[in-house]
């Protein structure tokens, strides 16, 4: 229910008239992608929960599973109601700028004859339509398809009739030959001419559907087990396409008779069906966008990744780290500098190894390149690819092929435990002696995320911080996870018992009357050990602000609970990614940078990375940076007592936190490329 909140507010983003229309268009298509994973993963796992222990209640709400479904469908009415509503403003609005979806309320007659001559000539022999029977029976449908379904008539009997209309054989939408940029989506084509498909039947009446299935499908032991567990992963994604429906959408009002006929045959319950207005496919709105490509004021400006100040080309990556951390902020600089140490890595002559945990790489990934390359240069390069990375299990399993190939050690993770840290570990060895560059990150190894993610990257040689990644690496290569450690925080075993230490070191301080202070940036708060060690620390005084982009089980300004205690969530053009935890309120305190959002399966049941950030330069930025987005007055919303989430009221000066990083990213750079005033040129300056 949380959840559903942090997609609301990705809806306000497409309602918001401040933001350009064809950015608007993209959040509306967010709104529904993001609804369509909440349904396979979230309401899939509750469903299969219910199934299993119909009694079980969860621990923050005391809510059963059937309890937690039933309130989640009521509110999901609401917000389709609402995304609707947004869409037929936007679509008023595409209009003005001479874009038309239309319908065939809306079309000339002149363009329905031609639609019916294109449809009779370009769609119908493409087509597969189906009629329940005896000998045809109710066919399995495709997750997240669109299908055209019809209540047919013939001599007092009722059939139902099916034609697939995602078949990607056709066009997703047509356009029409009397306007440039006037087009009819192809489902509402093969709809309307339902009539000519079955000429033989009177149709009663039509509509389209869209099916959601479960995709909550995890290794079991089973799996674990099996001696090729690649294969064993492959066997489970194929049988994921295949799991029962847990949503039904459909854009034409039906008979209630045939709504529960096609309940029977899906095995579905008529709260688990949902009436949309709005297209059931928003991803045709790319379409769209791309039609209004010439018109860059209906876009946000353009902001490319900016080399980081500190870059000094004639110097390598690898020498620069040496001299002191670096750091990178994604996606206002840019990943190259990481790219270019792994390329330098690779065929440095002093490099032994390179290790990494990867868990969502880009389809055509450099970072994995860099590695095959390294691998073939002769290094010890060890790769954890994560094939239970949901999604993306089936591009994870081709790059571990190719990783196999060219002579990387793969390893798979750990039995019961995804590895979801963002940790690469480079050795060198000149000599006797033996030195590190760890990288740690909050964020995936991906280059297209790291454009239109926030993140962080941490490249040090510290050689504490060295050994220490290098235990990790160590244990997961023999299945195994670390127990204790002294400057990194590794979960399961040793991230949450220290977060809850420096969450009561700062209780302790508040009960004495020393300043007292916790900062937290995470996207989900679930951890109800943690979310009671923070109601404790708020009774006791300590002052706690926290960034919470989606999720949150606590809420704030609870008087005598968490009035000490504040949230606010930032949604905006980039995808809010970050980690960071604060403790203290001086200028020693710690300050860290993870991979975990503070929920109990990354603080228990993941392997999880947090770095500690020792340089005071980077230390005091991260500090910065998390000020300027408590100050956000632009994209943040602040969660209310009641658990409801308000703008912040927009007053002078107007802070949007990503566009002020974005300018400092510029900045930087412009000043760094800056020439060097000469002594007359300063003095007339003075």
């Amino acid at each position: 229910l949380s959840w559903l909140k942090f997609n609301q507010r990705v809806l306000e983003e497409a309602k918001d008239e401040k933001n350009p229309l064809c950015e608007r268009l993209s959040f509306l298509s967010i709104f529904q992608s993001n609804l369509d994973e909440f349904f396979m993963v979230r309401c899939g796992s509750l469903h299969d929960q219910m199934c299993e222990n119909p009694n079980f209640r969860e621990n923050k709400t005391n809510m059963t599973c059937k309890e937690q479904l039933t309130a989640i469908y009521a509110r999901v009415r609401e917000l389709l109601r609402d995304k609707d509503d947004t869409y037929e403003d936007l679509r008023a609005e595409l209009s003005m700028q001479g874009v038309d979806i239309v319908d065939f309320h809306t079309i000339t007659t002149e363009e329905a004859a031609w639609l019916e001559a294109y449809f009779k000539s370009e769609i119908e022999p493409l087509l597969s339509p189906q009629i329940i029977g005896k000998k045809q029976p109710f066919p399995f449908l495709q997750n997240k398809y669109i299908y055209a379904v019809v209540v047919l008539e013939k001599k007092g009997t009722e059939k139902l009739g099916i034609v697939p209309c995602s078949s990607g054989v056709f066009p997703k939408i047509v356009s029409l030959p009397t306007g440039k940029n006037r087009f009819i989506l192809s489902e509402e084509l093969i709809l309307h001419f339902a009539p000519e498909i079955f000429s033989r039947h009177t149709i009663k009446s039509k509509s389209l559907i869209r099916i959601i299935r479960n995709a909550d499908i995890e290794p079991d032991e089973r799996t674990e087990e099996e001696e090729d567990y690649r294969e064993a992963m492959e066997q489970l994604i194929r049988e994921r396409r295949k799991l029962c429906p847990i949503k039904m959408e459909f854009s034409r009002l039906m008979d209630t008779k045939v709504i529960q006929t096609l309940c029977g045959y899906l095995n579905l319950s008529e709260e688990q069906v949902f009436y949309s207005e709005a297209p059931l496919n928003l991803s045709v709105l790319s379409v769209v966008r791309d039609m209004l490509r010439h018109n860059k004021c209906l876009f946000y400006n353009r902001r490319v990744p900016q080399e980081p100040a500190w870059r000094d080309p004639s110097k390598r990556v690898m020498e620069q780290v040496e001299e002191q951390d670096r750091f990178l902020t994604f996606p206002y600089e840019s990943i190259r500098p990481f790219l270019t140490l792994l390329n330098e890595a690779g065929h440095d002559p002093d490099v032994v190894s390179i290790k990494m945990t990867l868990y969502r790489v880009a389809s055509n990934s450099k970072i994995v390149e860099a590695l095959i390359d390294a691998a073939e240069n002769g290094k010890d390069v060890v790769v954890l690819v994560e094939l239970r990375a949901r999604f993306d299990e089936e591009n994870n399993i081709e790059w571990s092929r190719r990783l196999e190939d060219a002579g990387c050690r793969i390893i798979y993770g750990l039995d019961n435990l995804k590895v979801h840290s963002k940790l690469c570990l480079i050795t060198k060895k000149i000599g006797s002696e033996i030195s590190y560059i760890t990288q740690v990150g909050t964020g995936n190894y991906n280059e297209k995320t790291s454009a239109i993610y926030t993140d962080y990257s941490l490249m040090t040689a510290n050689h504490n911080i060295g050994l220490e990644a290098s235990r990790v690496f160590n244990a997961l290569c023999l299945g195994q996870t670390v127990e204790h450690m002294e400057h990194l925080l590794v979960a399961p075993k040793c991230l949450q018992n220290k977060l809850a230490e420096m969450i009561d070191e700062q209780t302790a301080l508040a009960k004495m009357g020393q300043p007292a202070y916790i900062g937290i940036k995470i996207n989900s708060l679930t951890d109800k050990y943690l979310i009671e060690k923070l109601i404790e620390a708020s009774k006791a005084g300590v002052k706690i602000e926290m960034i919470i982009r989606g999720i949150s089980c606590l809420i704030a300004g609870v008087p005598g609970e968490t009035e000490n205690v504040s949230i606010r969530s930032i949604v905006g053009r980039f995808l809010e990614h970050t980690r960071i935890y604060i403790f203290g309120a001086n200028k020693d305190c710690k300050v860290y940078i993870a991979s975990a959002d503070w929920m109990t399966r990354n603080t228990r049941r993941r392997v999880e990375v947090a770095a500690p950030i020792y340089d005071n330069g980077i230390k005091q930025r991260i500090l910065d940076m998390f000020d300027v987005m408590m100050t956000d007055n632009v994209k943040a919303r602040v969660q209310q007592p009641d658990g409801t989430y308000t703008r912040e009221p927009a007053s002078e000066p107007l802070v949007n936190s990503q566009e002020y990083f974005y300018a400092q990213a510029y900045e930087a750079l412009a000043q760094k490329d800056a020439p060097v005033a000469s002594e007359t040129d300063s003095a007339a300056k003075n």
